[in-house]
């Protein structure tokens, strides 16, 4: 038997207890559900070239005034695209004039490492002239901003990942390091020369510049917001016809950022507003680590959030997690425990008790050795629930004699532990739907435990709700599993993060 229903959008709290389905309604009008204690204006630190500083400090100044919406082709304002307000009335918090801390970088020196001809050492080469900069800052200075806007060149983006093509041969710089491949002999055999040690290790680095310089800066506690100058550019002074293709209006752009930055500051700009106490929801993350010490690993980590919003990264152990027979990723009994233990840790020291119910998310279903380990690390006071999650691609649903897609929240439960969810779909508040083909929904199972599937979709559907990365409606995927592959690539992407203690979200996203 199927049951086609409609789940309520589930809505979110802001300032003086005010619930509202859309989070640039609720902060417009309350403000965010945390105020930034004791801070009259934000702290932040800016680096980036003198071209990248300037870009940086006019957003800022930008940021701190009102910015037009966006309008549909008969000129009217389009419900999704609001007008920003401004920071300090959006959040109750000022920008300052200047930013707390201000560091210029050499721009040649950046381009021409970024234009090495080895990716590896092209990559860390960059890292370390922005990541040691913060550093001799901080040492430096008594002063230490809550966030640091790093001004990225567009040259950075353009060659600071894996697998692009190489400068035009006349601007490439010869690296001098030695090859990936004798770096895999040597972390095989061993070498007695510490150069070779030096530049074998450049390739334990991730070849993304955004993670191994958000990985560089973990153990240092510093949470960074990474934006292209491109992005920072003054539009007016664009031409129309040169503009980047699928880049955002001012405004949305504006909401996004600033969103960011004040859940990167500390406090959250909004939470769940109907959510039942003592329930945690955790989801994990596998990454395999393609460096040539550790061919054939993995890790394995745990994202978990409160029903409070806020969220810790656990990392857990190298191993052979990763089937290739099966495609899915596994961990023995005892890996599973010492991971979950790791959460349970982590919620008594934030609640002084273990949680009430406990949900684990993945995408493949837990085997019988995996669940033993975690039941193993649950006090008996705890309900243990798993919960499969994965793109329902066989699923479509059309409205019959309708004009718009099916409606964000439609489910369709086939039995009483088997569901499909739609997280994408119309939305009437924004009047319309933002995608570009028939909604797909999610398929929601539950492998292990007891729960009601009704309560398990709207837990999955309030989880789209509390992306702080951007301010948009709502995402297509739950938190515990939109930014799995994010945060293991970051893990992944330097071999300090392995002593790395427990941190919050906010230095992932």
């Amino acid at each position: 038997m199927y049951r086609v229903h409609q789940l309520d959008e589930p809505l979110l709290r802001f300032g003086q207890d005010q619930l509202l389905e859309a989070p640039k309604d609720g902060l417009f009008l309350f403000g965010p559900v945390e105020k930034a204690a004791g801070l009259a204006s934000a702290r932040i630190g800016v680096i980036g070239t003198s071209t990248g500083l300037g870009l940086g400090h006019r957003w800022l100044q930008r940021l701190t005034g009102w910015i037009a919406g966006k309008l549909d082709r008969s000129g009217e304002p389009l419900l999704w695209a609001p007008a920003w307000p401004g920071f300090e009335a959006a959040f109750g918090v000022a920008l300052p004039p200047r930013p707390l801390a201000q560091i210029a970088v050499d721009g040649p020196a950046v381009e021409a490492a970024i234009k090495r001809t080895n990716r590896a050492d092209a990559v860390r080469t960059t890292v370390k002239i922005f990541a040691d900069a913060i550093r001799d800052h901080l040492r430096a200075e008594e002063q230490r901003p809550d966030v640091w806007l790093v001004v990225i060149p567009d040259v950075v983006f353009r060659y600071g990942r894996p697998q692009v093509a190489p400068p035009p041969r006349a601007e490439r710089v010869v690296s001098d390091i030695i090859s990936a491949k004798a770096a895999k002999r040597f972390f095989e055999v061993g070498d007695l020369f510490p150069e070779t040690m030096e530049d074998a290790e450049t390739y334990l680095f991730s070849s993304n510049f955004h993670h191994q310089l958000k990985a560089e800066l973990l153990t240092d506690q510093i949470a960074l917001q990474l934006v292209l100058e491109s992005t920072l550019a003054d539009r007016t002074l664009i031409d129309p016809q040169k503009r980047q293709r699928g880049l955002q209006d001012e405004a949305t752009v504006a909401w996004n950022f600033s969103t960011t930055l004040y859940f990167k500051m500390g406090p959250k700009p909004w939470a769940l507003g109907n959510v039942r106490p003592g329930v945690c929801y955790v989801g994990l993350v596998f990454k395999n680590d393609e460096t040539p010490a550790q061919v054939g690993e993995a890790c394995c980590a745990a994202q978990m959030f409160l029903d409070s919003g806020d969220g810790l990264v656990f990392r857990g152990a190298l191993g052979p997690w990763y089937s290739p027979r099966n495609g899915e990723y596994h961990l023995t009994a005892s890996a599973a425990q010492r991971l979950m233990a790791s959460v349970i840790a982590g919620y008594e020291s934030k609640h002084g008790n273990p949680p009430a119910q406990l949900f684990i998310h993945g995408r493949h279903q837990f085997n019988e050795a995996e669940w033993s380990g975690f039941m193993a690390s649950v006090p008996a006071t705890t309900s243990l629930v798993g919960v499969r999650i994965q793109k329902g691609d066989d699923m479509r649903l059309f409205r019959p004699a309708a004009s718009t897609p099916v409606l964000r929240g439609t489910a369709v439960e086939i039995g009483p532990r088997n569901a499909y969810l739609w997280t994408r779909g119309y939305v009437p508040r924004l009047a319309a739907y933002q995608g570009f083909e028939t909604p797909k929904p999610l398929s929601v199972q539950i492998t292990h435990g007891e729960a009601e599937i009704t309560q398990v979709l709207a837990d999955v559907l309030a989880l789209t709700k509390v992306n702080y990365n951007a301010c948009d409606f709502a995402s297509g995927l739950p938190v515990t599993l939109k930014f799995a592959d994010r945060v293991g690539e970051i893990l992944m992407a330097s071999p300090k993060t392995a002593g790395a203690p427990p941190l919050p979200f906010r230095f992932y996203v």
